[in-house]
């Protein structure tokens, strides 16, 4: 705040100066306004001033000023020096001492703050001001508040005393902190505080000898707020988050974490952000777990960045290691899921340009509870050229992949794997269909070191491949229900040709059988990786509709297909040639999604063997949604032969669910899930939530109960109606502006759980 000397004294009103009457809101965050007094000027105010012209402009009802000395106003005096104003009933400023004084109440504002208050003395000279009986609103942010004293301390900062602190918008607040001193700095955007007792709804809760909070949503280190919890497995569960803002690129969230049932579990992670990439380090620990017999330690060792190192160059790396199999089913990690059963470690460096890319990468991947270990990818080389318009319309892609597969276990085989790819591509398109003509060759050569003597030592395959696939676009106008609609036909057909070469004598490395969805049946590969690859000669007939209603939404999407054998395909992952796996067709694959109206939605799948009369996969989700917050969901899905039960036969997966948010009223939501097993008559998961979330606090209450995967039973993969189950609650309250925003309306909540929720629909918008 500074007044230089030069004054322009007026008595009438300054020319271009409009008060409103409307009261001015500090900040647009929906139903959550702090509303100032309707004194205070709205920011269009703002963009004829010169924060750079020196003057003080006055205007009264009347003034006295003697030359050289001093200068008096009295009624309805405005001072305006730049982006800086006082409106007050009396005031003097002092050239001889470079004061500035005001009374009978006043109101100061300025880009960062307003204050109203019953007197102000303002050193001109050194740019400070203290206020008496003062209330005050940070422009821009919830935070406002009372003083018995307040200092402005130059341009950024205040020094307040005997002074309260909320964000709360109302008056009267439901939380605020009651302090002997606060310091504010406006830059910064932090507050200091000292000796502050924390009211809620007017009574005393806990007192705090120092504390920092945020005066908007900048970072500042400190403690967060603390989450309680309750669990049949881990009994009482609290644990309180420490943040660090190390730099701006560059912080950490360090967390205590005490189970009643286990111990002491500590939690790191740290974020960095740097011209060359972005990545996070978590560390996590807990030293002698009660709950296991020999009281061992359990850890978790996660490292992952992505980034560039020039136009060129990418650079990608993960790596993540536990002390057991169940880690992640005893411990809810921010890394990976308790229903993940792999780890994955890999690097990766590449080089792209227009025309061609290559890469070099090492993977390692971990199956949790399997004591057969998959093969390490130690490294692979791999090198793609794109060369569009090679001869004519005719495109030339050119792939090859040199990679060496090794094992842990010294009686495993290991192998090296050179495949090269050439294939030339011959398009049409036109807005009526296209037509793709392909045409590849590919060549593989094995080096195979056996200790079983079961596979070759040199193996050599080579398989030429042709690929048709021809699409026609139909469409047409109809109507229904009094509605104008586009209706498209895509008929699609492919026609796929592979020799048959006996596979045997390779072994499998990085190969399993792809699922057979719609879009599956125009792959050309049944399996993934290159160990086998399936002899075709087959057509696969598919034929897809879209809706568009009048404003080209699409409305609804069917797609039906099958894939038709010539010959069927004889190569299987086990080497077994003698039966084949297909008669005559593939199972039949049909994907609905509808838009039936503009909360009700559909999604569904289905693979329907017509030749064994049976599915042999669905799933079908519907959605009812009101609103983001307000939602039903329904789903089903059903896999057949995913496990075995207690007696080794063969069963089936048939699960339906339930899940759903809702608004009880406008700051109160509810959401529950629930999933049964129709087959094994019993519960999979339920949760049940509630959470009251007004612009001053938040707290939530949830329940849970889930199945609990232990990989150190020998019959973890048995599907037993007596698996282990673990429930508990979970509380969370917040105080919104000290250190956290608080729960994020239903978003999060809809995620907890075993099954995240998923929209059933993908339709173009």
């Amino acid at each position: 705040m500074r007044f230089p000397l030069a004054i322009a004294i007026c008595c009438a009103p300054i020319t271009g100066w409009s008060q409103t009457q409307d009261e001015q809101p500090v900040t647009t965050e929906q139903h959550c306004v702090v509303r100032l007094p309707s004194e205070s000027r709205s920011d269009a105010d703002l963009s004829s001033r010169d924060d750079t012209d020196p003057t003080i402009h006055v205007s009264a009802d009347s003034s006295e000023a003697t030359a050289g000395q001093a200068a008096r106003f009295q009624g309805n005096v405005n001072l305006i020096q730049g982006l800086r104003e006082i409106q007050t009933e009396r005031a003097e400023v002092s050239q001889e001492t470079g004061t500035f004084s005001a009374d009978g109440g006043l109101i100061y504002q300025d880009p960062a703050v307003m204050i109203k208050a019953q007197s102000l003395t303002a050193d001109i000279d050194d740019n400070q001001a203290e206020l008496t009986q003062a209330q005050y609103w940070l422009n821009g942010q919830q935070v406002h508040g009372k003083a018995e004293k307040l200092q402005i301390l130059g341009e950024d900062s205040m020094l307040l005393e005997g002074a309260t602190f909320t964000t709360c918008p109302q008056d009267d607040p439901d939380w605020l902190l009651q302090a002997k001193t606060i310091t504010i700095d406006a830059e910064e955007e932090w507050g200091e505080i000292w000796h502050a007792k924390v009211k809620i709804f007017d009574v005393p809760v806990f007192y705090v000898p120092y504390m920092t909070v945020p005066v908007s949503d900048k970072r500042k280190t400190g403690f967060l707020i603390p989450d309680f919890s309750t669990s049949s497995k881990n009994g009482v569960d609290v644990s309180v988050p420490f943040y660090w803002n190390i730099a701006p690129n560059f912080d950490a969230t360090l967390t205590t974490q005490m189970m009643s049932s286990r111990g002491l579990f500590l939690k790191g992670e740290s974020r960095y952000l740097q011209p060359w990439g972005e990545g996070k380090i978590n560390l996590e620990y807990m030293g002698n777990d009660r709950l296991l017999e020999d009281n061992s330690d359990r850890y978790m060792l996660h490292f992952e960045h992505g980034g560039k190192l020039t136009d060129h160059w990418r650079l990608y790396g993960n790596f993540t290691t536990v002390s057991d199999d169940n880690y992640f089913s005893d411990f809810k990690s921010s890394v990976q899921a308790s229903t993940d059963n792999q780890i994955s470690r890999e690097g990766e460096a590449s080089y792209f340009t227009d025309f061609w890319n290559a890469s070099i990468k090492v993977q390692d991947i971990e199956v949790l509870g399997d004591t057969k270990k998959p093969f390490q990818v130690m490294p692979a080389l791999s090198l793609n050229y794109y060369q569009p318009g090679l001869y004519g319309p005719v495109d030339f892609h050119f792939n090859t992949e040199l990679t060496r597969f090794s094992h842990q276990e010294s009686s495993q085989i290991n192998a090296t794997r050179w495949h090269v790819e050439p294939t030339l591509t011959l398009p049409y398109q036109i807005p009526a269909g296209s037509l793709t003509t392909e045409l590849k060759l590919m060549q593989t050569w094995y080096e195979q070191d056996d200790p079983t003597g079961q596979y070759d030592d040199f193996v050599s395959r080579t398989l030429p491949q042709l690929q048709i696939n021809g699409k026609v676009n139909f469409e047409r106008d109809l109507t229904f229900a009094g509605q104008p609609f586009l209706q498209t036909l895509e008929p699609q057909i492919q026609y796929l040709y592979v020799p048959h070469t006996d596979q045997s004598d390779i072994g499998l490395y990085d190969t399993a059988l792809l699922q057979e969805d719609y879009y599956g049946l125009f792959r050309d590969r049944r399996y993934s990786g290159l160990d086998r690859i399936s002899d075709a000669n087959q057509l696969t007939v598919g034929l897809s509709t879209r809706y568009l209603d009048s404003i080209n939404r699409e409305r609804a999407q069917l797609a039906i297909g099958q894939i038709f054998y010539f010959d069927d395909p004889k190569i299987s992952l086990d080497g077994n040639e003698e039966i084949p796996e297909r008669q005559s067709n593939s199972a039949l694959a049909a994907e609905l999604q509808l838009r039936a109206s503009e909360r009700w939605f559909l999604r569904g799948g289905v693979q329907y063997d017509t030749n064994a009369g049976s599915t042999n996969r669905s799933e079908v989700l519907l959605d009812y949604r009101a609103n983001d917050d307000n939602l039903v969901q329904l789903s089903h899905r059903y896999v057949p032969a995913l496990g075995t039960d207690i007696d080794g036969q063969s069963i089936d997966i048939s699960q339906a669910g339930i899940r759903t948010s809702w608004a009880l009223t406008d700051k109160t939501y509810f959401v529950g899930n629930w999933y049964y097993d129709m087959n094994l008559n019993r519960s999979v998961e339920s949760y049940a939530g509630i959470q009251y979330e007004s612009c001053c606090w938040a707290i939530r209450l949830a329940y849970h109960r889930h199945l609990n995967t232990n990989y150190d039973d020998q019959d973890f993969t048995t599907i037993s109606p007596n698996n282990e189950f673990d429930s508990g609650l979970s509380l969370k309250f917040v105080l919104k502006g000290l250190g956290s925003t608080g729960p994020l309306g239903v978003r999060d909540m809809l995620n907890e759980g075993l099954f995240n929720y998923r929209k059933p629909y993908y339709l173009r918008n």
